[in-house]
């Protein structure tokens, strides 16, 4: 007979109403991937997706979990698509532009970058542009 207690493994958290409304999806995917679990908030974002393809919001923090799984194609296809909806969407900007960076596609990530620091004003903004301009032996090009 053993003192040693029994070790359970318990099962991943489910939020009620996670898919049935967005508003709740949200909330919950936006909770997950504030603590660095993105494959759980792609698991809450997908089914309210299928409801709802349109949905911005949804849609950023999709290309938020890909950009954390470094799944950088399928974050560039989503943040492009966000881009082109609303070209004055800086953030969806700003992260299509570090999305280019991290796959080393400079030249087309410089554009992006740009325009997100000129549209926010953040001085992290501007530093990301100087360091793919440096990347890019682009500095002091403009």
């Amino acid at each position: 007979m053993s003192d040693v207690p029994e070790i359970n493994v318990l099962p991943p958290i489910v939020f009620p109403g996670t898919t049935e409304r967005h508003e709740a999806a949200y909330r919950t995917a936006h909770d997950l991937l504030s603590r660095r679990a993105p494959r759980e908030a792609l698991e809450v974002l997908e089914p309210a997706l299928e409801e709802e393809p349109g949905n911005r919001g949804l849609r950023s923090l999709r290309a938020w979990a890909f950009l954390m799984r470094a799944q950088l194609q399928k974050a560039v296809d989503e943040l492009a698509a966000l881009v082109a909806d609303d070209p004055a969407d800086a953030w969806s900007r700003h992260a299509l532009g570090r999305a280019l960076e991290r796959q080393s596609r400079y030249a087309e990530a410089l554009p992006h970058l740009r325009l997100a620091a000129a549209m926010t004003g953040d001085p992290e903004h501007e530093y990301d542009v100087l360091r793919v301009e440096r990347l890019a032996g682009k500095l002091g090009a403009s």
